[in-house]
């Protein structure tokens, strides 16, 4: 996971086709060249800072590692935990909003959270200004997580240092990227997905329409988890996004007892409906032949453009040869020349 241009998408298909690990580093620089690996040196030094700052790292194989997480698309490989890891085994729900909140919203935020806990229910969000601070503040006591978008070692922003402290000490942490990596725009959507992931629903209170926690919101119904939305006013932006999450079918939600009633409702989704994109290879790599590969990559490259494309819609265009797909395509990630965008989609590069 620490290679060059191996995301956790990337990952899936290396070990769908190479069983192991150690058979996928040893393919990949058969595949592409130019591909930094990630040294033994490397990854022992990060697992040596990891354990002296008092965190662990879980991959998707251990017990510890959330099962809700686990069944959605692009789910982690490795994550950086510190803390009470015993709250990934419980029931989550993900309380999300604006880093600008009103006092209005920060104290429903407050309210609905403490509640939840007191049903037992473990409040996870992203441990931003505003309605994630509030929401960690009111369930530190009952069980909070918090889903970081650098290193488990980073602090932002930094006038939440202090509060992270605490949920170390009484919660959880959990980052993906590695240990003393800097939070940067690009990761925040990254981390918004395991916040959804974990948890059975998401609670979006005040958000503007081009806001993360909307993103948060989409990813959760793309992982079949519920949404939830605290209305508000027309005239103020903040309530722009819940009110047209309510539009658009999210549950109206005024306390906590709202979001217990629909969870608990039989109609409720399933709460691990989302689907792993792991492809099911039954050839052995070598046995694709490198010819029809090679035809393969070509033809997808024709298909391809600047607008994402589903891979399951590429997939069909060859169903005959499953094996060499997954295999060019992989190919073409490795070297830059596609990339893989949410919803499991793929854009030519370039």
């Amino acid at each position: 996971m620490r290679s060059e241009r191996v995301g956790p998408r990337t990952f899936a298909n290396l070990m769908a086709l190479y069983v192991s690990a150690e058979n996928a580093l040893e393919a990949i620089p058969n595949i592409a060249s130019k591909i930094k690996l990630c040294s033994v040196a490397a990854a022992e030094k990060e697992l040596r800072a990891a354990e002296k700052f008092g965190a662990e790292m879980i991959t998707a194989e251990d017990p510890d590692y959330p099962d809700a997480l686990a069944a959605t698309e692009g789910a982690p490989p490795l994550l950086t935990i510190k803390g009470n890891k015993s709250l990934l085994q419980k029931s989550c729900i993900g309380i999300v909003g604006a880093r600008n909140a009103s006092m209005a919203g920060m104290k429903i935020a407050a309210s609905i959270a403490e509640n939840l806990g007191k049903s037992n229910c473990i409040v996870v969000s992203g441990l931003a200004r505003g309605i994630d601070t509030a929401a960690h503040k009111a369930s530190l006591k009952t069980g909070t997580i918090a889903v970081i978008a650098g290193g488990i070692d980073s602090s932002y922003p930094p006038e939440n240092k202090l509060l992270q402290q605490q949920i170390y000490a009484e919660g959880l942490v959990i980052a993906e990227l590695p240990f003393g990596a800097a939070p940067k725009a690009e990761h925040f959507p990254q981390r918004n997905r395991i916040i959804s992931g974990i948890s059975q629903g998401v609670a979006v209170i005040e958000a503007t329409l081009r806001s993360g926690s909307l993103i948060t919101a989409r990813l959760a119904l793309e992982q079949g988890r519920e949404v939830f939305a605290v209305p508000g006013s027309p005239l103020d932006p903040r309530a722009e996004g819940p009110n047209r999450l309510i539009k658009q079918g999210a549950t109206l939600i005024e306390s906590a007892e709202d979001i217990l009633h629909q969870i608990q409702s039989p109609r409720s989704m399933p709460l691990f409906q989302g689907v792993s994109e792991t492809p099911a290879v039954v050839e052995a790599p070598e046995q694709a032949d490198t010819q029809t590969i090679d035809a393969i990559r070509n033809e997808i490259r024709k298909l391809l453009s600047s607008a994402p494309t589903p891979m399951d819609d590429l997939l069909q265009q060859f169903p005959r040869n499953t094996k060499a797909f997954y295999l060019a395509v992989l190919e073409m990630e490795l070297n830059g020349q596609i990339e893989r965008m949410a919803g499991n989609k793929m854009v030519l590069c370039g």
